[in-house]
């Protein structure tokens, strides 16, 4: 079924008119027209071509897949009920109970965007990255240049695709093996909870095939509480940073926020500041790619 010509378009430019820059992260300049994001931000938001989303707005691009669905309702910060609407607008089916949750709150994605100077990642039930800012990106690497089922913290740790070779080596506190360990014992927590969700059952099936590692901890791993702890990344750019990580729990949407942090006047602060001053290509918002055009 096609996306209704008028119906698909106009619900995207009427909530990209109303969403005004500063919640998603914009500064505005005085005199500046636009009511709400320009079309180049919701673009640059949801991780796709400004073409593209000229084209689903004025109905010449009829088929948008539920990932660019799914990208557009997190830039677009709609509420559930709005995200149901877009999804029937495209002709798909909403997001079902049961599944996943990768909907950000409009109230996370405020908050998020106010606090451009810490590095937030927000992550799915099944680790896989739905939403992060320009210094995550910046300290991490471009998310967006990644395949979307890549996009996935398991698999770059246990995978052999590209997620593996695009995470930057990161070392814990608490031993080599920590993270890996609370990684899995998440996912098992996450099947359990949504046993009818396909995506999760593929990616666990995938990885207990074909890590040895995985396999093992999913035999081993018990679930334990996240806490602070202290990880060092390695930057390609700027060497070791020494930061402080929290795993934040979103209390009725089942995701974590995981933000970065040094002390106040440390050198690791000074470091996280030149990477806000050079900065990084901007993306906010786990879309399919900036190229994307069908």
């Amino acid at each position: 079924m096609a996306a209704s010509r008028d119906g698909f378009g106009a619900l995207v430019h009427s909530w990209r008119d109303r969403l005004a820059p500063a919640d998603a992260g914009f500064s505005t300049l005085p005199g500046r027209r636009a009511p709400g994001l320009r079309r180049e931000e919701l673009a640059q938001l949801a991780g796709l071509s400004v073409d593209y989303v000229l084209r689903l707005e004025q109905g010449r691009a009829n088929h948008p897949s539920a990932q660019v669905v799914s990208a557009l309702a997190r830039a677009l910060q709609l509420s559930r009920t709005e995200r149901d609407q877009l999804f029937r607008s495209a002709g798909l089916l909403p997001p079902q109970d049961g599944t996943v949750n990768t909907h950000v709150p409009a109230s996370i994605q405020r908050l998020a965007a106010r606090l451009g100077d810490v590095p937030i990642g927000v992550f799915a039930a099944d680790w896989t990255l739905v939403w992060w800012n320009d210094l995550w990106t910046a300290l991490l690497g471009d998310a967006a240049k990644l395949p979307a089922t890549e996009r996935n913290l398991a698999r770059a740790l246990f995978g052999d695709g590209t997620a593996r070779a695009a995470m930057r080596p990161i070392r814990s506190e608490r031993g080599e093996d920590a993270l890996a360990a609370s990684i899995v014992a998440d996912l098992k927590d996450a099947v359990s909870r949504y046993p009818a969700d396909a995506d999760l059952g593929k990616l666990v099936r995938e990885l207990r095939a074909t890590s040895d590692a995985f396999a093992h901890l999913w035999t081993t791993a018990t679930a334990s509480p996240h806490v602070t702890e202290r990880k060092t990344i390695q930057h390609p750019e700027i060497g070791d940073i020494l930061l402080d990580c929290d795993v934040l729990l979103v209390p009725g949407a089942d995701l974590r926020m995981v933000t970065y942090t040094a002390p106040t006047g440390s050198s690791d602060a000074g470091k996280l500041d030149l990477l806000r001053v050079t900065g990084a290509p901007p993306v906010t918002s786990a879309g399919t790619s900036h190229n994307e055009h069908s």
